[in-house]
């Protein structure tokens, strides 16, 4: 019954999953979704919440310990008996110990060990972040893809039906006798490509498609679609590099991580200095025991655990002198790990200024692609109106038809190509900034 109830509940599920996410997908709606379901962010959200296990065990261990322990034991044959002589007797006994131990001093040790702890908590949060980005920057690149392809798409179906039309209209010329059988085999054959054309439109869409829907960890892309951003670009000025780093520096999580990395190494040249104080813990318990020996009288088990119950407490201090120069090599072999992490901390800067130099250029160059596409696009449609009506005239051949077409659709395409490209590049300096997308 408990099983039906579970299935049924999962069924229930269903409906509610699809409509959370029915109709066209937006960027955010996509990013949404990918950090909910990706196994990368996923992963390191358990490595966070090991950390903070860690952070915890950590501060436990400054409580003092306490223990227990019951021991029972037989012997047979020949013994030492009370009264100090040998005989064959048969002997048991019983006892009870409950201790405790506290660390009062070890150089500072738990100290140092918790702050590790603690900025390996921060690490790994600063990584989850990172693992966040990075799918949010994947899904953008592939959903500005996908968005490039549906343009790309349009401009294929246009073909088709201008080249469907100039068939239809060529052919009644033909039988009019106005056009010549190879003017409309040539049309024919343009048609023939244009569907080409679209064929490997579709294909690319296709493919891009459920290279988006895998990336969001959706189990198939069918019937998947996404919404065409309505905001209109504008050719901004664009920040300085130099200022855009000087903000992702302090913000972005690959950074931080490693900035984290390098306090962790000073609070371990510190924890390997710990070795050289000496160190001091105290220590308690109480016992009792019961003693039993055939062929001897013994008091009653109630009244030998009072005789013999017993208290202890006790100071050990303990100071190094010569561990063969082990702390030597680790204090040593922690500074030259904080060496090896300031450079890693220093390539990440260098590799994160070079990152955001590229973008920005990109930026630079996109806006530009964009700007003279946008020109261009405008000029080819003007073109192609005049030889069309030029052609309609019988003024100009069907090669130049032709031509203008399909320079106006080249046009076009280098126009969505450009504008899809301007918008990421845009978006994606403005992510390094800590904008979302």
């Amino acid at each position: 019954m408990k099983r039906i109830l579970t299935a049924l509940c999962m069924l229930a599920a269903l409906p509610l999953a699809a409509q959370q996410y029915s109709g066209p997908w937006s960027l955010q709606d996509c990013i949404r979704y990918a950090l909910e379901h990706s196994i990368s962010v996923k992963q390191q959200a358990i490595a966070a919440e090991q950390a903070a296990i860690e952070v915890e065990t950590a501060q436990w261990a400054r409580v003092p310990g306490l223990s227990g322990s019951a021991s029972q034991n037989y012997s047979f044959g020949r013994g030492l008996s009370a009264d100090n002589t040998y005989v064959n007797t048969n002997t048991a006994s019983t006892g009870f110990d409950l201790g405790t131990s506290l660390n009062i001093f070890s150089g500072f040790r738990q100290t140092e060990t918790i702050r590790l702890r603690k900025l390996d908590l921060e690490t790994a949060n600063a990584n989850l972040e990172r693992a966040r980005n990075d799918i949010s920057v994947a899904v953008a690149r592939a959903y500005v893809q996908v968005l490039y392809d549906m343009e790309i798409l349009g401009v294929a179906q246009r073909q088709i039906e201008i080249d469907s039309l100039q068939v239809e209209r060529l052919a009644e010329m033909l039988r009019n006798g106005k056009a010549s059988a190879v003017e409309l085999s040539q049309q024919k054959a343009a048609l023939e490509q244009g569907r080409y054309t679209l064929t490997q439109a579709q294909n690319s869409l296709s493919l891009d498609i459920l290279s988006l829907t895998q990336l969001l960890e959706l189990p198939s892309p069918e019937g998947f679609t996404v919404a065409v951003p309505s905001s209109e670009l504008r050719m901004q000025l664009l920040e300085n590099p130099d200022d855009i780093y000087a903000e992702a520096v302090e913000t972005r999580p690959e950074i931080r991580a490693e900035q984290l990395r390098l306090q962790g190494f000073d609070s371990q040249i510190r924890l390997a200095k710990s070795a050289l104080y000496p160190s001091l813990s105290l220590s308690g318990g109480v016992g009792s025991n019961y003693y039993r020996t055939d062929g001897y009288d013994f008091q009653p088990f109630r009244e030998q655990i009072r005789n013999n119950f017993s208290q202890f407490v006790g100071l050990s201090l303990n100071v190094p002198i010569f561990n063969k120069f082990a702390t030597r090599g680790s204090i040593r072999s922690a500074q030259l790990g904080r060496e090896a992490q300031a450079l890693t901390l220093q390539n990440a800067k260098n590799s994160l200024y070079k990152e955001i130099q590229q973008a920005y250029y990109n930026a630079v160059a996109a806006r530009s692609r964009y700007y003279s596409s946008s020109k261009a696009a405008e000029a080819a449609d003007e073109s192609f109106a005049l030889v069309q009506a030029k052609y309609e005239a019988g003024k100009a051949s069907i090669t130049e038809f032709n031509e203008s077409k399909n320079a106006a659709l080249k046009s076009g395409s280098d126009l969505a190509q450009a504008r899809y490209e301007w918008l990421f590049q845009l978006k994606l300096l403005e992510f390094y900034k800590g904008v979302g997308f």
